[in-house]
Order: C-alpha cells, then sequence, then structure tokens
C-alpha cells in the first residue's frame, strides 16, 4: 500500500526570480548563498520591504523560506503550527472494516475451524496475545502464513528484511517514532522509495508525515513478526539525530519556542509536520549530499501541547 505526497519547496518566491539550486538528501531544494542575497523574506507579514539587499544574515530558512528576522520567523511557524493541527481533520480514518484474521486464514485453506475454535479459546482463557501467535504455539502454524494473511486484510506486501542496514537508515525519523510507532525503516530504492515495515498493522498517518519531512516516495508493508523483531532490535540500538522534546500548554508559548530553536540552530532547511498528537521538526543544519541525510547534520525537535 503507497501513500504518496508530492513534495514541493515550502514558501515563495518573487516573479522572474533565478535560483541556483542544490539538491539535498530530504528532497528539498536549498538556495545557494548568492541568490538568498536577492531572496525576499518569506514571511507574509513582513513590514520590512521585499529585497534586503544589505542583511546580515541568509539563515534561517524555513520550510522553503529565508525570514529576515526573529519576529518574521515566528510569524512563518505560527502559519506551519495552526496548518498542523488544522489537518487533523484529514487525515486517514484510524478504524477501516476488516475481515478477522481467523476467518482470512480459514478461507485460504491455512487453518481447520476446530483449530480456530482452539486458538480463539486459549486467547480468550489467557486474556492476551494475538490469533496468529496461539496458531503458531498450538497449532505450529508457519509464521509466514500469519503475515500473508495480515498482509490480505490490510491490502499491504510483504516486505522483506534482507540485507537491513539499522546504523544507515537512522537518520530517516526520531528513535521515539521507530519505537512507539513500530515504524522499521527497510531500504531506500532507486533515491526515491522508502519500504516501510509493521509488524502487524499499517500506520498511514506516520507514512504520510515521513513522505513529507523526506521528500521520498513511502511504501508500507508488513514484515515476518521474528524476522521485524530483529530488525528493530538493531533500529533501537543504532545512532540516531539529536534530539530536543518540548512540551507546551498552548500553542503561542509552543510557537515562541520553536522559532527560538530556530533562530538558534540557524538551519539551512527545515520543516514541521504532525505525527498523531506529536508535532516533529526537523532541521538540516547544513546542505546534504545523497538521499539519506547525515545524522551529525541533521536535528529534530519533537513537541506536544498539554491540556492544562
Amino acid at each position: 500500500m503507497k501513500y504518496r505526497w508530492k513534495v514541493e519547496p515550502f514558501g515563495r518566491e518573487s516573479s522572474g526570480e533565478k535560483r541556483a539550486e542544490e539538491q539535498t538528501g530530504n528532497g528539498s531544494l536549498l538556495t545557494s548563498g548568492s541568490d538568498r542575497f536577492f531572496s525576499s523574506c518569506a514571511s507574509s507579514k513582513c513590514r520590512s520591504g521585499w529585497l534586503h539587499l544589505w542583511r546580515s544574515r541568509s539563515v534561517p530558512v524555513f520550510e522553503g523560506g529565508w525570514t529576515c528576522s526573529a519576529q518574521c520567523t515566528e510569524d512563518r511557524v505560527t502559519t506551519a503550527l495552526r496548518r498542523e493541527l488544522e489537518g487533523r481533520r484529514e487525515e486517514p480514518s484510524a478504524h477501516r472494516h476488516r475481515i478477522p484474521l481467523g476467518l482470512v486464514m480459514l478461507e485460504q485453506g491455512w487453518i481447520n475451524s476446530e483449530q480456530l475454535r482452539q486458538a480463539l479459546d486459549a486467547q480468550k482463557a489467557a486474556g492476551q496475545g494475538k490469533l496468529g501467535a496461539w496458531l503458531v504455539r498450538q497449532h505450529g502454524v508457519q509464521e509466514q502464513l500469519v503475515t500473508r494473511a495480515l498482509s490480505l486484510q490490510w491490502g499491504c506486501p510483504v516486505l522483506s528484511a534482507d540485507s537491513h542496514d539499522a546504523p544507515a537508515l537512522a537518520c530517516i525519523m526520531p528513535r521515539l517514532f521507530v519505537d512507539a510507532f513500530g515504524a522499521l525503516p527497510l531500504r531506500v530504492a532507486a533515491g526515491r522509495l522508502l519500504y516501510l515495515g509493521f509488524e502487524e498493522q499499517l500506520d498511514p498517518i506516520l507514512a504520510l508525515a515521513l513522505e513529507r519531512m523526506s521528500g521520498l516516495r513511502v511504501e508500507t508493508g508488513l514484515v515476518r513478526g521474528s524476522l521485524f523483531r530483529d530488525a528493530l532490535d538493531r533500529m533501537l540500538t543504532s545512532k540516531y539525530p539529536g534530539i530536543e522534546m518540548i512540551e507546551s500548554v498552548s500553542e503561542q508559548p509552543l510557537v515562541r519556542l520553536l522559532a527560538r530553536t530556530l533562530e538558534r540552530a540557524k538551519p539551512v532547511e527545515a520543516r514541521l509536520v504532525r505525527v498523531h498528537d506529536c508535532l516533529w521538526m526537523r532541521l538540516w543544519l547544513r546542505p546534504q549530499n545523497g538521499y539519506l541525510p547525515e545524522i551529525e547534520g541533521v536535528r529534530d525537535v519533537v513537541c506536544s501541547l498539554r491540556s492544562s
């Protein structure tokens, strides 16, 4: 199952403006220093004029647009934050009716009705465990058949974890998301397609956020349980980009904190996306080469709004 998002450079440009561009690993286009000299402030509320011939700075850049002052940076962050919070109404539905796993396997002839009944009884008596695990434990059903049945439920492919390079893929997203959402970056194909694996169910909200952040197309699928867990252990022990956690009681203090982070770090690019109840901002501290960012060249900020 694919979740696609057309990634365009954020911000705006004056008409007729020529840009020298550098292709970066996050899929964005960063203007070179000489052309930024003539670019306009990206804030729609900027009152200092559209052309800054003698400005003293060329960063920070947020969502493809340079800002000329701390106030303009805060205005840009406010717009982005409200966009992400309002986008909750448009996110994919978390619930979708699916044929129960046992019936899928029964229909495929991989189990019989007596095996299904016994597994359901054992699950009910224990009050825990997945049906697939009980079928494997009680009746020796092959683990790959359980994964194939789950893929039929979700209408997605079964993905391979062969040659999984955890250290190389740890730059894709924060360790927090890998752990909390059970998401496993598997590989990048042709420099533009990221395969994202899950053990039992897909997470389209995370997949969409990852597409918007990375500029890569994301294809999601399921990975056989034991292979998934081994690869996940490797991912969780890898080195990740630096991360800062922020919690705020309301929107405006959060805007100020994010804007100050941008002003301090002075990134050559930064983006903000929402992942479920979290907001994820990534900062590219220097231009990147290749389709995967350098771990030392990016920094993550994960924040949440806490009810007062």
